[in-house]
């Protein structure tokens, strides 16, 4: 936080809040803000997650600008927002998240914006680990700063495509697999699958199953959807049997 303040904040950023922070005038950063009145309430639904259904979840916003120690003797100003769910089902613990942020929260609109950032975190950690694990960016041995951009703008479009299959398959199923894949590389789908290559375009769903399979996804019947952990894998043998069939082609025009 001090380093963004330092440099003027090239970029906003949005961080949970781990530690009640204390006060340089006294008193706890999270009492304060929830000694105001509540901007108001939002409402969403919560992701299934493991041994958990999906649920709506409803909460109270509240919002304050504050001055907090920035650990070197100073002070730095932050925006502090607390979201604490209200009439959570008994037995499940109530969803409340305490965020720090370097944006003015002047209104409700603001927080809930925030908020929506927040609740995309998982969608962005999906993001880096494909582009961690997936494209390996991190076992690169490149020996300038120019060749590391250049390779990263590449792989961050790679991990960018496997993360939008892996959840456009599962919000959007019957989408036409068109608009997201060649037709050799939903062809090569199917035939390294050794089922039987459709005249139409199908649906986006049914070949990234298909591609997950060939990353090792077994899709048995409770096996849900595919991560991008076997759509990765899966699409790398797509890829290059597709780039075999345009090679085909090619040689047989001649």
């Amino acid at each position: 936080m001090v380093q963004a303040h330092d440099l003027g904040h090239p970029a906003d950023w949005l961080i949970r809040s781990q530690h009640n922070r204390a006060l340089p005038e006294g008193g706890k950063l999270w009492a304060d803000v929830l000694s105001g009145e509540a901007l108001g309430g939002i409402r969403f639904t919560m992701p299934s997650r493991q041994g958990q259904k999906a649920r709506e979840v409803r909460q109270q916003v509240w919002a304050k600008r504050a001055m907090v120690s920035d650990g070197h003797g100073g002070r730095i100003e932050i925006s502090c927002l607390v979201a604490r769910e209200e009439g959570a089902p008994e037995g499940v613990k109530p969803v409340e998240w305490r965020l720090l942020t370097n944006r003015p929260i002047d209104s409700f609109e603001a927080a809930a914006e925030l908020i929506d950032w927040y609740r995309a975190r998982w969608e962005i950690e999906l993001f880096f680990h494909v582009l961690k694990n997936g494209c390996r960016v991190e076992a690169l041995q490149l020996s300038t700063v120019e060749r590391l951009e250049r390779t990263l703008a590449l792989f961050m479009v790679v991990a960018w495509r496997i993360a939008r299959l892996m959840r456009l398959g599962r919000t959007c199923p019957d989408l036409d697999a068109a608009p997201l894949f060649e037709p050799d590389e939903w062809q090569a789908a199917y035939i390294l699958n050794r089922k039987k290559v459709p005249k139409t375009p199908p649906r986006l769903n049914e070949v990234v199953r298909l591609v997950a399979m060939l990353g090792g996804f077994l899709a048995r019947k409770g096996d849900g959807e595919p991560g991008v952990k076997t759509i990765w894998l899966g699409l790398q043998r797509v890829m290059d049997f597709a780039a075999g069939i345009r090679f085909a082609r090619e040689v047989h025009a001649l």
